[in-house]
This record gives C-alpha cells, sequence and structure tokens, in this order.
C-alpha cells in the first residue's frame, strides 16, 4: 500500500507522453520534460535537472534496445559522438562540483540561446529536403575527417548543454546529425541519438545524484509512464513513413523551443516564490521564540 501512496498518475502520464515522443523522434527527454517539472509541477529547476537526466538515461535504455533490435541504431556515429560527450561530461560536473552551477544570468542566456537555435532546426527540417539537396553539393567537398571532428565537436558540446541543464542530447543531436549524414534515414538518425544519450545521461545523472538534485519518488512515477511510451515509440518509428515523421519531429523541436523560452523566463518567479514561504517560516519561529 505505502508504494501505492507515492504513485501519481499525473506524473506517469507526463512520462508517457515524453517517453513516446523520445522513442519516436529522439527528441523531449530534456528539452520538454524539465521545463514541464519546473512550470507544471512546480519542481525546483537543480532537482528538476538530475531527476530528468537519470529519467532520460532509463527511458532511452529502452528506446535504444528497439531502436538495436530493429537494427536502426549506426553504432559508429554513436562512438564518435561519446568521444566528445564522455570527457565533457566529466569536466562540467567537476566545475559543477568544485565553483557550482552557473548564476541565474548565464543559466538564461544559455536556455534562450538553445530555444532560438531549436526555433531554426525545426524550420530547418521543415526544408529537409532543400538543405539536403545543398548538403549534397558539399558532400564530396566535405572529408570523412571533417565529419568524424565535427560529430565528436557535436558530442562535446552536447555534454556540456546536458551536464548543466539536461537539454540538447535529443534536440541538437538529431538536427545537427541530419546536416552531418545526409544519407541517412531519419529513423536511424534518431535511434542513433537516443543510442549515445544513453551513457551521456546516465553519467550526468550520477553525478547530479551525488550532488543530491535527484528526486527518487519523483523519477519512479515518470518512469511508470515513460518506459511503455518509449517501446511504443521506438516501435512506431519504424513503420511511420519520412513524410510523417519530418512534420513531427519538426513540431516537437518547436514546442521544445517554446518550453526552454518559458524555463528561461521562469526561475526568477520560482525562485521569489521559493523565498516567500521560508521568510514566512522564519518569521514564525522568531514569533515563537519571542513568546517563549
Amino acid at each position: 500500500m505505502g508504494m501505492l501512496h507515492t504513485i501519481d498518475v499525473f506524473h506517469a502520464v507526463a512520462g508517457l507522453l515524453v517517453g513516446a515522443l523520445v522513442g519516436l523522434t529522439g527528441v523531449g527527454g530534456g528539452s520538454l520534460m524539465t521545463p514541464l517539472l519546473v512550470l507544471l509541477f512546480g519542481v525546483s529547476a537543480k532537482t528538476a535537472v538530475g531527476t530528468d537526466l537519470l529519467f532520460a538515461a532509463i527511458t532511452k535504455i529502452a528506446g535504444s534496445a528497439m531502436h538495436g533490435s530493429r537494427e536502426t541504431v549506426e553504432w559508429g556515429i554513436v562512438k564518435r559522438m561519446a568521444i566528445g560527450s564522455v570527457p565533457a561530461a566529466l569536466l562540467t560536473l567537476l566545475a559543477l562540483a568544485s565553483f557550482g552551477t552557473p548564476g541565474p544570468q548565464t543559466e538564461h542566456l544559455v536556455l534562450l540561446s538553445l530555444a532560438v537555435l531549436l526555433a531554426l532546426t525545426s524550420l530547418a527540417v521543415i526544408g529537409r529536403k532543400w538543405l539536403f539537396r545543398h548538403a549534397h553539393d558539399f558532400d564530396a567537398v566535405r572529408s570523412p575527417r571533417a565529419v568524424l571532428w565535427s560529430t565528436a565537436g557535436l558530442g562535446a558540446f552536447i555534454g556540456v548543454a546536458v551536464s548543466i541543464s539536461s537539454v540538447g542530447a535529443g534536440a541538437i543531436g538529431v538536427t545537427v546529425l541530419l546536416v552531418l549524414y545526409p544519407g541517412r534515414p531519419v529513423v536511424r538518425i534518431v535511434g542513433s541519438d537516443i543510442a549515445h544519450a544513453v551513457p551521456l545521461a546516465l553519467i550526468a545523472g550520477m553525478g547530479h545524484w551525488v550532488m543530491g538534485d535527484v528526486d527518487g519518488v519523483l523519477l519512479t512515477n515518470l518512469l511508470i509512464g515513460s518506459i511503455p511510451g518509449v517501446v511504443l515509440g521506438s516501435y512506431l518509428s519504424s513503420h511511420a513513413p519520412e513524410r510523417v515523421l519530418q512534420p513531427l519531429l519538426a513540431a516537437v523541436l518547436a514546442i521544445s523551443s517554446w518550453q526552454l523560452f518559458l524555463k528561461a523566463t521562469a526561475p526568477e518567479k520560482v525562485r521569489i516564490e521559493a523565498i516567500a514561504p521560508a521568510k514566512a517560516s522564519e518569521g514564525r519561529r522568531a514569533a515563537d521564540g519571542a513568546g517563549g
């Protein structure tokens, strides 16, 4: 009975919806779930980031297993991204532990930049045929070595962004990979991005767990919905035609952009609301002390 009392249906439904989007598009783990936790459920930003990282890691284990079984993962791309992302994530976590999290202005700037980037990439995915026509024109000039280092550089950028904000592994990764590897089907790019996100989110999530930024009960509720959701989404992604998958990916990126913008403008309000109860509590303690 104790376990049943901890189950929150709304958190589970949120996990189900985000999990399905992760399985279908590779996007949504951080771009949608972290703002959802902060803005809709009132979770503190630090706890939302830490919990969401482990949520994304465990959810994407199920998603990558589905994509792997259907041979929709390019393991070469996964290894190239990990060369950059894993060291970058470890160094970022070390910096966070040593110097603390970035200040509010820095966090706002990063989130707003990501919001703008996701809005632009949403438009790029909509015009994918035009984009790829030009990408193929440069494909002969682009050397394999340049693609290798560009992929590793993308991984490094994602490693830093994910460790700080839990955002970027799906939305940014899928979009840039579509440009770097124009000949690959969308479903293989999505599968590769999900597989790469597993070790990255696990490393970053465990780092935040050590720093005390993970809510275990919240994580459990989200996973109750997300695991069946990501399995269903991954199954549907290999059956969905690209004319359906591309607009869906563009829509998810646009929503992610909007949610990031909301998250960037929310911390000040959240912080003020958190301070008010604390001051009220201090006032009551002072009154009790005076009365005693």
